[in-house]
């Protein structure tokens, strides 16, 4: 039998009791977009399932960061070669961008909007701007790669760059383990200026980011600053702690800290010097793991379960480290990674339709839970595989 994800007794009975909480400050969502959101969603036809809106945002990221790829594989065609992606490319990345920003804003407020709000739908969605944050930061890299090295940004600037914004994201959730309301970050609206670099880079092209624009500075190093954005401020968890200990708190922050430790190590010690020679591959894999460690990040406080202190992926993460840096891959490094890459981002696929099968499974159109004097029932509505009958209504003790 396979091991359950998020059906456990104490998991389900957490996402029957969870609602969501949330904070926004930043004052170019509360003034300029939400009003924006507020009249776009108005023309959202009623029958479109939020979840729809939120795979569709994801679908396009990930069209739009394989197309660049195709054109600048290796994050070089900027820099050596301004022409070779087309100035269609940068206008459709702006398109993609801002579709996915706005679909990604409007699917929460559609589902209350038709009365379809559920755990199962803000897990979802926050899974899948797990892994949407790093494919956001991969494919605006190919706007200023690097060059002959004089200027541009480099593969090891763009692995800090990606662990930073990485980091933010799973501070936002970090912080809402601890106080069950998340604080959003201020860069989840300032990055969408990734929308007007898009298009001046259409307009202009890409030498315009190769050269000095104030006191010696370029254009990236005020973006990478808006990138990164407004990092969480420890204020919140001093008035809203959940817990007292301070090593349940910090428990969800083992396996990311490893996790990061372990991807230097490799960058650093690589014997072929893998990540210059491959960084689309591992800065792609980078992404997905951080995403898979932090989507258990966001099941445990959704369920107030506890995390578990070393994730999986660190195991085999840690022989290939071992097997690179100590010699024994020889040669065969790049093709190793080219193979785990696949691995851990088939595993991260399955991880997360099975999550979505279970939380279906034992959640689908539940109306109630009850408290008896043998254990805790849930009413649960089971569609009828049968065209002809609509289904039944059960109690199911889910709780001794």
């Amino acid at each position: 039998m396979r091991r359950k994800l998020t059906t456990s007794v104490q998991g389900r009975l957490g996402f029957l009791k969870y609602f969501y909480s949330a904070v926004d400050t930043n004052p170019l969502s509360v003034y300029i977009m939400q009003p924006i959101w507020n009249k776009i969603i108005k023309i959202v036809p009623l029958w479109i399932a939020p979840n729809l809106l939120t795979f569709s945002g994801f679908v396009m990221i990930l069209v739009n960061y394989f197309l660049i790829s195709f054109y600048d594989w290796d994050y070089t065609a900027s820099g050596t070669s301004p022409g070779l992606v087309p100035t269609w490319v940068w206008l459709f990345s702006a398109f993609t961008t801002f579709c996915a920003y706005a679909l990604d804003s409007i699917d929460g407020k559609h589902a209350r909007r038709t009365q379809s709000s559920t755990p199962l739908g803000e897990l979802f969605d926050h899974g899948l701007d797990s892994w949407a944050t790093s494919i956001f930061v991969l494919s605006f890299f190919s706007v200023c790669s690097c060059d002959n090295g004089k200027t541009g940004v480099s593969v090891y600037t763009m692995y800090i760059y990606l662990s930073i914004v990485l980091f933010n994201f799973m501070c936002s959730h970090w912080e809402k383990y601890n106080t069950g309301v998340l604080f959003l970050p201020w860069g989840y609206d300032i990055s969408q200026v990734l929308i007007a670099a898009y298009l001046l880079t259409g307009a202009v092209g890409v030498e315009v980011w190769q050269k000095p624009f104030l006191f010696g500075y370029y254009i990236t190093d005020a973006l990478v600053i808006l990138l990164i954005g407004k990092c969480p401020d420890p204020s919140h968890l001093k008035k809203t702690l959940k817990n007292d200990s301070l090593y349940e708190g910090l428990l969800p922050l083992v396996s990311p800290l490893l996790l990061f430790i372990l991807l230097t190590v490799w960058v650093v010690l690589s014997p072929g010097n893998i990540l210059a020679k491959q960084p689309r591959l591992f800065l792609w894999m980078v992404g997905v793991a951080f995403s898979n460690v932090i989507c258990k990040m966001i099941i445990c406080q959704m369920s107030s379960t506890r995390p578990e202190l070393f994730h999986w992926f660190l195991f085999p993460l840690a022989l290939v480290v071992y097997a690179a840096i100590s010699g024994l891959l020889g040669w065969m490094e790049e093709a190793v990674l080219a193979v785990f890459t696949a691995l851990v981002t088939a595993a991260h696929v399955h991880y997360g339709v099975c999550v979505v099968s279970e939380r279906l499974q034992s959640g689908h159109g539940r109306a109630a839970l009850g408290q008896g004097e043998d254990g805790v029932w849930e009413h649960r509505f089971s569609p009828s595989t049968d065209t002809g009958q609509s289904g039944e209504v059960r109690m199911v003790k889910i709780c001794y």
